[in-house]
């Protein structure tokens, strides 16, 4: 049986860190920035937690 490949495009948008949490950058932060207010940008500037069920299925798209 061949080894399983890890996604290329998942690794790209999700990091996991040393304690196995899957953290990701906020959607809504590529266009668009001049109408949306600062406040909104700042608060999606940072990475955050992804979503419990979200986190199965990208760990196993990254081969974990």
């Amino acid at each position: 049986m061949p080894k399983m490949k890890s996604h290329t495009g998942m690794g790209k948008r999700v990091r996991v860190t040393g304690k196995g949490k899957v953290v990701a950058q906020q959607a809504g932060m590529r266009h668009n920035l001049e109408k949306k207010p600062s406040t909104r940008t700042r608060r999606l500037a940072g990475t955050v937690e992804v979503a419990k069920a979200d986190v199965k299925r990208i760990k196993k798209l990254l081969g974990r």
